[in-house]
Parts: C-alpha cells; sequence; structure tokens
C-alpha cells in the first residue's frame, strides 16, 4: 500500500484535511457532501446515534442541548461535555472530528495510506493544548502527528506559490476562535519565522456574540437568563447578520422569538459595537513586530487566514495597524490546510520540497520558579526564562540553579509559560524534584536543561552537578495525560461509537438544515419550508439512492435561496 503525506487543519469552527500530490502540489480531500469545510461538531441524533460534522452542526438549532461546537477553546482543560449520559473531554470531541476527515481521506484514497501526519494549532497553544491534540489524534486512530503551527503552515502555503522570492511578510490568522501573529522572513526558499503572538480566546465568535447581546438587549430579551433553544436562535440570527455586514452596509433579519421580531445593524455600528475587541486584536500585532525587531517599513506582505479576516474591519485593522492593504491570494478558510500538508511533506523529505526549508519559533517563554536576586531587592516566587519567546525551534538551554538552605535535601521547582516576572501569574504546566547532597546553602546545584522541539512539545532534563544523577520530565499536558491502559479504553469507547453510514450522515444533515431553516423562517416562507422537508422525508422514504441524492440537491439548493432571503 502506496502512502501520502496527510495534513489537518483542526479548526474551532471548521476542520480540513489535505493530501501532498506526487506532481508537487497540495490538494483538498472533500466529504461525502463535495464540501471542503468540516463543521467542527459532534452532537445525538434523536434515536441516540452519533452525529459528527455538517450533521451535528444543523441540529445545533433545533437541538443546542445535544449538540457541542467552540470545544476546541477549552483542549488541554478538565472540562467535560455531555451527549446523553456520557461525558467527553474535548480531546475526545475532537477524536471524533479528526476520524470523520480519515474517513474522507480513506474514501478518496482507498488503497492510500497516511505516510506523515501533521496537524494544525495555534501558535499560542499551550504545551497541554498541544499534547491534548495529539491524543485527539491518537484516540481518533490516527499516526502520531507532527504540529504545525497555524500561520506557519498559512507561510508555507503561500511560500509554495513563491519559493524564488525573497520578502518579510506578516500573517494574520483570526479563526473561529483563536488569533494569531506570525512574522515571516523568506529568502531563496527559506522561510523563517521571526516571532509569533496570539490569543487563545480571541476569534470569529466573539464578534458574532457582541451581535447576539446586541439583539438581546434591542429585543429586550436576557441572553444569560434565557434557555439554550432561545439562546440558539438569537445565536443563528447573530451568525447570519456577521455574515451579511461583511457584503452589504446593512442587514436585517426577522428573529422567530414569539410572533418574529425585526432587527437590523448597520457595519458601522457593528464596528462600534467591536471597538474593545479590535483593541485586542491590535496587542499581538504590536507584540510581534517588537519581538521580531522589525518596524512596519519593513514589512512587504499582509496575509490574512481565517474565515473571520472576511469582515471589513478586520481588512481595515490590518490596512491602518501595517500600513499596507492586505491579501488574501488563497482561500482564507483553506490555506492552513494546504500549508499542513506541505509541512507533511517537508517532514517525509517530499523530493518535490527539496528547495523549501522552514523555521519556527518559540511563541511563549519557557522557564522555572526560583529565588531570583537582583539590584534592587530579592523576588522570592520570581520567574527564570530558560528558552525566551522567539526562539528557534527546535531549541534546548541549560541554566543551573543552586539550593537557598543549609543542609538542604531535595530541589523542587515548577515548570511555568508565560511572560510575567512571578511565577504565579504565568501557566503552571509541570514540575520537577530531585534530591541532592546536603550541603552548606550554595554549594549544591543542577543544571536544568529545556529542549523544546518543533511540535512545542517540552522536555526537561535534570542533572546533579556533584553527582552527575539525571532525571527527565515529559510535558504532557496535565490532565489529558492518560496511562497506556486508560489511552486504550479511551480509544475502544470512541471507536464504539464510530460506524454510521457515510450517506446516513449527509442525508441527516440535509433534512436537519431544512429543520433549522423552518425554525427561523415565518409565514409563507415557513410553510414553503416545510414543503421542502416533507419531500426530502418522501425521497428517504424510497431508499433509492438515486432518487435520494437528486432531491437532496434539488432541496439543498432552495434552502440556499431562502437563505439568502432570510438576511435582507
Amino acid at each position: 500500500m502506496s502512502g501520502m503525506p496527510v495534513g489537518i487543519d483542526l479548526g474551532t469552527t471548521y476542520s480540513l484535511i489535505s493530501v501532498f500530490a506526487e506532481a508537487g502540489t497540495s490538494k483538498l480531500v472533500p466529504g461525502a457532501d463535495g464540501t471542503f469545510l468540516t463543521p467542527s461538531a459532534v452532537g445525538l441524533s434523536d434515536t441516540g446515534s452519533l452525529l459528527v460534522g455538517a450533521a451535528a452542526k444543523a441540529r445545533q438549532l433545533t437541538n443546542p442541548d445535544r449538540t457541542h461546537v467552540l470545544f476546541k477553546r477549552h483542549m488541554g482543560t478538565g472540562k467535560e461535555f455531555r451527549l446523553g449520559r456520557k461525558t467527553y473531554s474535548a480531546s475526545d470531541l475532537s477524536a471524533l472530528v479528526l476520524r470523520k476527515l480519515a474517513d474522507d481521506f480513506r474514501a478518496a484514497y482507498p488503497d492510500t495510506a497516511i505516510e506523515s501526519l501533521v496537524v494544525s494549532v495555534p501558535a499560542y497553544f499551550s504545551s497541554a493544548q498541544r499534547e491534548a491534540t495529539m491524543l485527539a489524534a491518537e484516540l481518533a486512530g490516527l499516526p502520531r502527528p507532527r504540529l504545525v503551527n497555524e500561520p506557519t503552515a498559512a507561510a508555507l502555503a503561500y511560500g509554495l506559490q513563491d519559493r524564488e522570492g525573497e520578502s518579510t511578510f506578516i500573517v494574520l490568522d483570526l479563526g473561529g476562535g483563536t488569533f494569531d501573529v506570525s512574522i515571516i522572513e523568506m529568502f531563496e526558499g527559506v522561510m523563517e519565522v521571526r516571532a509569533s503572538s496570539g490569543d487563545v480566546v480571541l476569534g470569529g465568535e466573539d464578534f458574532t456574540d457582541v451581535i447576539a447581546r446586541d439583539i438581546s438587549e434591542k429585543l429586550l430579551v436576557d441572553l444569560d437568563g434565557v434557555g439554550d433553544a432561545k439562546r440558539s436562535i438569537i445565536a443563528t440570527a447573530a451568525e447570519a447578520v456577521k455574515r451579511r455586514l461583511s457584503e452589504a452596509a446593512t442587514a436585517q433579519v426577522t428573529v422567530p422569538l414569539g410572533k418574529g421580531k425585526d432587527y437590523s445593524l448597520t457595519r458601522e455600528a457593528f464596528e462600534a459595537l467591536s471597538a474593545k475587541l479590535l483593541i485586542a486584536l491590535r496587542r499581538p500585532i504590536d507584540r510581534c513586530l517588537y519581538d521580531a525587531g522589525v518596524s512596519v517599513d519593513r514589512i512587504d506582505r499582509v496575509v490574512l487566514v481565517g474565515g473571520a479576516t472576511r469582515m471589513p474591519m478586520i481588512r481595515s485593522l490590518a490596512a491602518r495597524a501595517l500600513r499596507r492593504l492586505p491579501e488574501a491570494g488563497l482561500h482564507p478558510d483553506l490555506v492552513v490546510a494546504i500549508g499542513a500538508s506541505v509541512q507533511a511533506a517537508l517532514v517525509q523529505r517530499n523530493a518535490a520540497l527539496s528547495d523549501l526549508t522552514m523555521t519556527d519559533v518559540a511563541p511563549f517563554s519557557l522557564g522555572i520558579n526560583s529565588v531570583v536576586h537582583m539590584p534592587s531587592g530579592t523576588i522570592q516566587n520570581g520567574f527564570t526564562p530558560i528558552i525566551e519567546r522567539s526562539t528557534i525551534l527546535p531549541a534546548s538551554r541549560s541554566q543551573r540553579f543552586s539550593t537557598i538552605a543549609d543542609q538542604q535535601a531535595e530541589i523542587e521547582f515548577g515548570v511555568f509559560q508565560g511572560e510575567s516576572p512571578m511565577a504565579f501569574e504565568n501557566a503552571r504546566i509541570g514540575e520537577g524534584k530531585v534530591r541532592v547532597p546536603r550541603a552548606p546553602a550554595g554549594q549544591e546545584g543542577i543544571d536544568v536543561r529545556f529542549s523544546y522541539d518543533t511540535s512545542g512539545l517540552l522536555h526537561v532534563g535534570i542533572t546533579v552537578v556533584s553527582t552527575g544523577q539525571r532525571s527527565e520530565i515529559v510535558i504532557e499536558g496535565g490532565a489529558q495525560s492518560l496511562s497506556p491502559e486508560e489511552r486504550k479504553r479511551r480509544i475502544r469507547a470512541l471507536e464504539a461509537l464510530m460506524v454510521h453510514p457515510r450517506d446516513e450522515s449527509v442525508n441527516v444533515a440535509t433534512l436537519e438544515r431544512l429543520k433549522g431553516l423552518y425554525s427561523m423562517l415565518l409565514g409563507q416562507e415557513r410553510e414553503s419550508s416545510a414543503e421542502l422537508i416533507a419531500r426530502f422525508e418522501q425521497a428517504l422514504a424510497s431508499q433509492d439512492p438515486r432518487r435520494i441524492a437528486q432531491v437532496r440537491d434539488e432541496v439543498e439548493l432552495a434552502a440556499s435561496r431562502m437563505e439568502e432571503n432570510y438576511v435582507r
């Protein structure tokens, strides 16, 4: 069986999979419905079967209590998501999305194995979040992947188009739930990431939430106090308004609460409502420029990535901040997946990419807590960086620490990531402890070595100076770390859920889309959507694959027209 390099963009709102073909180009892999974008959504059907992707997303409006989205924001945490009688972690739900993408790959390339796998993550993902992503791939039955930062993947996609160019460009990646910024220099096929910054809880969904809250205020609805069903209706209307305002100066919808309530918003008012979010977007841009030591005048190209960058206010922000009109030569929703497969080919040392080299940097500082002596005084629980942010990866750095008390028998420390001088204000990602010979204070010490790889995973080595005794720590994401037995159990549990026919999933997605449309419309338009539902139900009852496919295409087209007319 032959193999191919495969890249996956595991996104907050949508996920994609691509391959690097023999011709030296990346190709996106479509799902059963023919589209490249798979919603990052997991839910339960009315019969209790698992739904992943479009089928689950379509039920978010009608069954919000049985549908989960945006779980990427909780990777590497202990948050649990309930579906029926079972609970799942963000890694579990992400594994289901990854498994669906892998099934799409196998359907498109039935006699081909995944030879090398790269999964993209936000540049500002912590070690815990990165390990949780690796765990999701393992739970999905995929090879252990390499990770690539999303802006780096986007840069690779653009670099594939222009290998001979010489330029400095900044990538602004605003996805559904995260924002990343990277500055990359390219020279004769060598692409070097100079700096990265970002925010893992700032994305397009936050702009949707701004509109949702404005809807609730104007329609006198307590958004925090209403049930899941009404909240989902308001969120759906807000998303429709946001998308419309990317194309038009005004948007108007009828929100189906009670007898229906009209809501309108102008693009100018939307930008005013989003003022705090726009300020938050500037911070990572300014930090990235500072870390790279690059002035705005040295930026040759501004590249926008992620569906949320379609909002005119984002393009305006980029132009004002960087004094250059942004470009989007490649599709902003697809570019990260394309770049991920390029990285997979680089890992494989594909001959078609022999003239392309990529380096990346640490997005945040890594160090330990210690007593820090300064001219102005002593910080008892200070943060001592061992690998500073913007260090080129892979990197390995060592620093020596000594005992602070007479006859001290052991040295214990925490491993932190962040930029605060106080250790407790940074994220604690691990800890280490080692015994040392008893001696007067300062006479015994340890060398602590941090090794940080290109996937953003950290290895800590400790050597007692006087004895040469060595110990190691592998940072594996805290609550996400599992024993081999627990991993096998989780894999078996998830595999039991992944047995649903592909055509059923496609049909469920269509039916739920029609039901969601019915819930949003009123009057004659609602009756028309009900007729579409009845027509598709009849086709499904026939069990004739050709008839089902034909009717599905027809009702999907009619639904698209109704959705276009919903927002005026």
